[in-house]
């Protein structure tokens, strides 16, 4: 196997596990609340405790790599990724079990970003390359979001929802091995790169803030002191993380990169393909098996069409990107992704609504993932210095994650407001539909159609808002 492939093949595996953990859990939700007595406040925490450690450390990780090196996170985000999937199999209750999936989130953190990071510097002198690299990356994510809940229905249906943790010590222990073998020891290194302690302080208490207001608006209201307090000490850190970050001579998050419309453009494209999806996942995994009654196996495989769409668009996608620029992929993904979503909506949510009506949805939902969000990759990194790939990456997936939280608790509220779920069910499906439509209004906006391998940035007043 040649070097760069067998670097591509580690920086898989670790985003694998990263991605099979979001969606493997949901439909598991109902058996873990019997089994440990969890009510659907605790269960909507086994999703976003995950979701919250991965945002929120994801800043500081894309720091710890730039400044250590890539490959020294990468190897620490699998052994920690590995060591919380041990103690959420093993969890004695639904507390135990919301603590070990935070630990599983922080792991996540330093995989993503290190990965990308690895990625950019191993394809850095060719950018084609590099988009079909990412192409394959992304794939690879895509495949394992798709496959989560068909997975998790065949580990629940054989083995208990404890099996469904078991699986990633395997995977990391393959991809510890394997960057080891392959990655160089300093890829990816600025050793003269500050930590900022302040920045990384305050960017966590803002992103824990926003998050976990949100999640517990549904359970406790807007007025409860609980919450009120998450968004204040949302808007304080976040007004302060953006004083120091402007004042430090080494800021962990380098505002300058937000005056580029690619860069900007294509951190909103992610939060609101995320918000969209993985919300609509949540949500739609809970009406498969309390509106409709399906076994845990029948709701897993009807989640199966999104696994050969994803992976067929990615590769697309990659193909397409070094002929026709970044742009084109994004609003096209988008598109897609929204008539998916309208499809679903109007055709196949009722209460006997087949699987060959739910089909079109189910298709056309994960293609415009694959087809928008390798492009929307590619755009950050390659108009960033290889120094600042880290960085860069953290950011964009930070923004995606903090859209996944936002869109699992608004559209969970959404449906758990409706005793038959059906309106919320197609409230969100709705909702999802007009927001990848002005996802790709940004696309058209904000990325320009430069010569396939002149992908550069442009000033942010090309970009509206």
């Amino acid at each position: 196997m040649k070097t760069d492939r067998a670097i591509l093949l580690a920086c898989s595996f670790a985003f694998i596990i990263v991605q099979l953990d979001v969606t493997i859990v949901n439909v598991a939700l109902p058996q873990i609340g019997r089994e440990l007595g969890a009510d659907v406040a605790a269960l909507q925490w086994v999703v976003d405790a995950y979701t919250l450690g991965f945002a929120v450390f994801l800043l500081s990780a894309g720091a710890l790599g730039d400044k250590f090196g890539s490959r020294r996170t990468f190897l620490t985000g699998f052994a920690l990724f590995t060591a919380a999937s041990l103690a959420c199999a093993m969890a004695p209750n639904a507390t135990a079990l919301n603590l070990a999936r935070a630990l599983q989130g922080v792991g996540a953190a330093l995989l993503v970003p290190s990965s990308l990071a690895i990625l950019n510097a191993t394809y850095a002198d060719d950018k084609a390359k590099l988009a079909k690299a990412i192409a394959w990356w992304t794939a690879s994510g895509g495949l394992s979001i798709a496959a989560g809940p068909v997975l998790g229905g065949l580990l629940l249906s054989l083995a208990g929802w404890r099996s469904i943790f078991w699986v990633n010590v395997p995977i990391c222990v393959a991809g510890f091995w394997l960057t080891r073998r392959v990655v160089p020891a300093l890829a990816g290194r600025d050793p003269h790169r500050s930590l900022d302690l302040a920045g990384q302080l305050l960017a966590v208490v803002a992103l824990t803030g926003l998050i976990g207001a949100v999640i517990e608006f549904e359970a406790l209201g807007w007025s409860h002191w609980m919450v009120r307090a998450g968004l204040a000490a949302a808007v304080v850190a976040g007004a302060l993380f953006i004083a120091v970050e402007t004042r430090s001579r080494s800021p962990m998050l380098p505002l300058g990169l937000f005056r580029s419309a690619p860069f900007s453009g294509a951190v909103l494209f992610g939060v609101l393909m995320n918000f969209s999806y993985y919300g609509v996942i949540f949500v739609l995994s809970f009406y498969l098996q309390k509106v409709r009654g399906f076994s845990v196996l029948h709701a897993g495989l009807v989640f199966l069409p999104l696994t050969a769409t994803f992976i067929l668009s990615n590769i697309v996608s990659g193909w397409m990107a070094p002929r026709t620029g970044l742009r084109t992929p994004m609003v096209l993904g988008a598109a897609i992704g929204a008539s998916g979503y309208a499809l679903l909506g109007w055709w196949g949510i009722s209460n006997d609504a087949t699987f060959l009506q739910m089909l079109p949805g189910l298709a056309l939902i994960p293609a415009g993932m694959g087809l928008g969000v390798p492009a929307m990759t590619t755009s950050i990194l390659s108009g960033v210095a290889r120094g600042q790939a880290g960085t860069a990456s953290a950011v964009l997936n930070t923004a995606r994650q903090v859209g996944g939280a936002l869109g699992v608790a608004i559209f969970g509220a959404l449906v758990a407001a409706d005793h038959r779920a059906l309106t919320g069910m197609r409230l969100a499906m709705g909702i999802s539909a007009a927001l990848l439509l002005l996802a790709a209004l940004l696309a058209l906006a904000c990325i320009r159609r430069p010569a396939p391998a002149q992908h550069q940035l442009r000033p942010a007043a090309d970009c509206p808002g």
